[in-house]
């Protein structure tokens, strides 16, 4: 490992742009297979806590890129909690390839949520809250429907709960997995996304926050997924749509949909929330996926749904 290597694994991305959370520290713990895996921890501002919000960011996503939302959820007492996912932001990758969006299977995902928490130094103020986007949503609702984290109410933002691949994809991912080829690009690198043909958001300067902490350090890039990706995803999405295991989510839940959505199956948030015994769900009309990167407009109203989460939990 060389000096620039050992500065990154040391300290955040910082921007003057990006500030971290209050008191933020980065927390190195282990995952499944040795690997190396990359957390923030940020204590509450407030002499009582009012708990500790877990997030869980989606696909390509890494600490840094969440904390405009731990700063929110700071501003409302909570201690925080981020992690890099094992393939993703400066955790150690899966694949010799670093830039390949891979993953084994969802327990390697799950597994890093429960021993990042049980990791972090020092008690972590209870309640715990989750909050959870995209592919952080599919691996949360796993991890609270196997009880694998407990967590005492938990606000999904557009979670990747269903995804649209027909038949004859589904064909194909098994097929690439049967042959070996999990570690294959599904679709290979295209041109780098522009602002003006992005499907995620509105908002140009938090668009442009992504790129920015990548050009300063590139290790933070991940490309698109491999088949091993998607056939993982569709095991995990198969086993948490079943409704038994759904009657088990044992806290009240938000789901916050995005009206613009081009990437995960909205229809899905539906089936899956009727099974949760305590589920409140909304669709933000005009919103593209990543809500918490969109305009203020979109944003303040998954704030308010969550914020109802928090009045209803009695939290």
């Amino acid at each position: 490992m060389d000096q620039e290597d050992r500065d990154h694994r040391s300290s955040f991305v910082l921007l003057d742009k990006n500030p971290p959370p209050e008191g933020a520290e980065l927390v190195w713990f282990e995952g499944m297979a040795g690997r190396s895996l990359r957390a923030c921890l940020a204590p509450s501002t407030q002499a009582s806590p009012r708990g500790t919000a877990i997030i869980c960011p989606g696909r390509t996503e890494f600490i840094e890129k969440y904390f405009e939302t731990a700063r929110d959820l700071q501003a409302r007492g909570f201690a925080i909690v981020i992690l890099d996912w094992p393939g993703q932001g400066l955790s150690d990758r899966l694949l010799e390839d670093p830039k390949k969006g891979h993953i084994d299977r969802f327990e390697t995902f799950m597994s890093a949520l429960r021993n990042g928490l049980d990791a972090m130094p020092g008690d972590l103020p209870r309640p715990y809250v989750c909050v959870a986007h995209s592919m952080g949503g599919a691996i949360a609702l796993a991890a609270m429907a196997r009880k694998l984290v407990r967590v005492d109410a938990a606000a999904f933002s557009a979670p990747m709960w269903g995804l649209p691949v027909n038949l004859a994809v589904r064909y194909i991912i098994w097929a690439m997995r049967a042959v070996g080829r999990d570690g294959d690009y599904a679709r290979q690198p295209g041109p780098p996304e522009t602002f003006e043909n992005n499907i995620v958001t509105h908002d140009r300067d938090r668009w442009q926050l992504q790129r920015d902490l990548i050009a300063a350090v590139p290790e933070l890039e991940v490309g698109p997924m491999t088949w091993g990706w998607l056939g993982a995803s569709l095991d995990i999405l198969n086993e948490t749509r079943k409704p038994a295991l759904l009657r088990g989510v044992d806290c009240p839940v938000f789901v916050a949909s995005a009206g613009d959505e081009q990437l995960v199956d909205n229809k899905a948030h539906t089936k899956v929330a009727k099974h949760i015994p305590s589920c409140t769900h909304i669709t933000i009309e005009g919103a593209r996926h990543e809500i918490l990167m969109e305009q203020d407009v979109y944003r303040q109203q998954f704030w308010y749904g969550f914020d109802q989460l928090l009045a209803t939990s009695g939290l």
